[in-house]
């Protein structure tokens, strides 16, 4: 996978060389280009935002430096081999970013970032490039940064850990809180490792039990008791369909039934366990 991002603070991308997204660099897994959007500015100052028409606080990024620096991305990776590109534009008024979505980048072979600063970037930057190649405005929260950096470090960490070769276990994400299948409407359960006790605590018995069908069962009922805890919302979406005989009975016991139209509810009565 090919990765380009275009920003006024390269220095700001500095932990993509660490920790998994650098390990996959270092073999090869993904190729990481940082460009500095004032390289494609022409004036002393290297000016990249002017006010807004229509008047109101604050500035708007131009479309000139904007153009100009997503021209000569798209040029270098056509050149390098790359294809299918896909614009990533994090900004609070986009689409939420999820697990699904995590997976659906991680299937493309390049995409190229636009993380912005002040108000924003000229809409018609993003409409021409709509007309070029997929383009996803992406939101990773319901609240606003400084700037699109720190949800280009995200989006990358949460794409790049679903690579292939990247974690040690290919199979350590198929349980992952919402991951595709079965825990796509759930949180993953709490977790335990060595020592057996600790200050008083122990381990729940079912997990040294070297029963893996009880352990299985007990680590998706801990799932729902964390998605009703934490995120009773999820619970109330999701599709019915997808849950056994074992899962509705916790759903009972945790307060929940199935309205008229097969959804899940809450009992008015439910307490938290």
């Amino acid at each position: 996978m090919r990765l380009d991002v275009v920003t006024i603070f390269p220095e700001y991308l500095e932990p993509l060389n660490v920790s998994l997204v650098g390990k996959a660099r270092a073999r090869g897994r993904l190729g990481v280009h940082v460009h500095d959007l004032r390289h494609w500015t022409y004036d002393r100052h290297s000016t990249v935002d002017d006010t807004p028409y229509g008047g109101g606080p604050g500035m708007v990024m131009k479309t000139e430096p904007w153009g100009d620096a997503l021209d000569e991305v798209l040029a270098s990776g056509y050149e390098a081999g790359a294809h299918a590109p896909a614009l990533v534009v994090p900004t609070p008024s986009g689409r939420p970013f999820t697990q699904e979505l995590a997976v659906e980048f991680s299937e493309r072979p390049w995409l190229i970032f636009t993380p912005a600063r002040y108000e924003g970037i000229d809409r018609r930057v993003i409409d021409e490039y709509a007309t070029r190649m997929p383009v996803h405005e992406v939101s990773i929260g319901d609240y606003v940064l400084a700037g699109g950096e720190a949800a280009v470090l995200v989006i990358t960490e949460a794409v790049a850990r679903l690579l292939p070769g990247v974690l040690g276990n290919a199979e350590s994400h198929r349980d992952d809180s919402f991951a595709p299948g079965a825990m796509a409407d759930l949180l993953e359960g709490p977790v335990y490792t060595k020592p057996p006790l600790w200050r008083g605590r122990g381990v729940p018995d079912v997990l040294t039990s070297g029963h893996h069908g009880k352990i299985a069962r007990w680590r998706r009922d801990e799932a729902f008791r964390r998605t009703a805890l934490h995120r009773p919302d999820l619970i109330e979406r999701c599709d019915p369909a997808a849950f056994d005989k074992k899962d509705r009975e916790i759903l009972s016991i945790l307060g929940w039934a199935p309205s008229p139209d097969g959804r899940f509810w809450r009992r008015p009565e439910a307490v938290e366990e």
